[in-house]
């Protein structure tokens, strides 16, 4: 058994997520972030890729205090739990995920460095999954034994790529800003090997969204 599993990612029209760089740039304008927000009140957990922890340094937190009062009322804790997915255990120790305003698990391999892994053990449930990467289907079990069902997906692109090619992905969400990146080396929605065959999605809706364009997808299932 595994949560429902939904990427959300911001891209520009070229499909990019970062620049060569891969620091960060801002894609979404206000009216996505505050759909962004909402998103991550509606979900269990939120799941990112030390990448994204490395170069943005995201809190993952709901910023909307009615959003976080409305989970209290429903006897939820004010915000998601935090997963990251950190094979060597990389992640520093004064990371704002790591802060006391959420749960925070980060999921590691056997090749993380166990004096590492006791020290973010004070801030954090670490649980160790598969030998030289983390196992993603082994997190997703342990996710839904915990208590997910709902599971939001923030990146990065390396993170995306090892989702979608375990089958763990059910949703994707793009909102495509207004402008163009460009680079030949700037990380894309999915990074990776291609797929082959393409995976296959079936369009569920598109709107107009301030300055861009929200698409939603569903993953069609290999039946064969």
């Amino acid at each position: 058994m595994k949560p429902f599993v939904f990427i959300n990612i911001a891209a520009s029209i070229d499909g990019k997520i970062s620049d060569e760089s891969r620091r960060q740039i801002r894609i979404s304008c206000e009216e996505d972030m505050r759909r962004v927000d909402e998103l991550r009140a509606s979900s269990d957990a939120i799941m990112v890729g030390i990448g994204t922890v490395l170069s943005d340094n995201p809190r993952l937190t709901v910023k909307s205090e009615e959003l976080r009062k409305k989970r209290i009322e429903k006897g939820l804790d004010a915000n998601p739990v935090r997963v990251v997915v950190d094979s060597r255990c990389r992640i520093p120790p004064d990371a704002k995920v790591l802060n006391s305003e959420a749960k925070t698990i980060v999921a590691v391999s056997k090749a993380a460095s166990s004096d590492k892994i006791d020290e973010i053990r004070k801030k954090a449930d670490v649980v160790i999954l598969g030998d030289k990467k983390v196992d993603l289907r082994g997190l997703m079990h342990h996710l839904y034994n915990i208590g997910v069902r709902r599971l939001m997906v923030e990146g990065g692109a390396t993170l995306n790529y090892g989702l979608l090619k375990e089958g763990l992905v059910d949703e994707i969400y793009v909102y495509y800003g207004s402008i163009v990146i460009g680079g030949a080396n700037s990380p894309t929605i999915v990074d990776g090997s291609s797929f082959s065959p393409p995976l296959r999605l079936e369009l569920l809706d598109i709107s107009r969204l301030g300055r861009g364009i929200l698409a939603k997808w569903k993953i069609i299932r290999n039946k064969g």
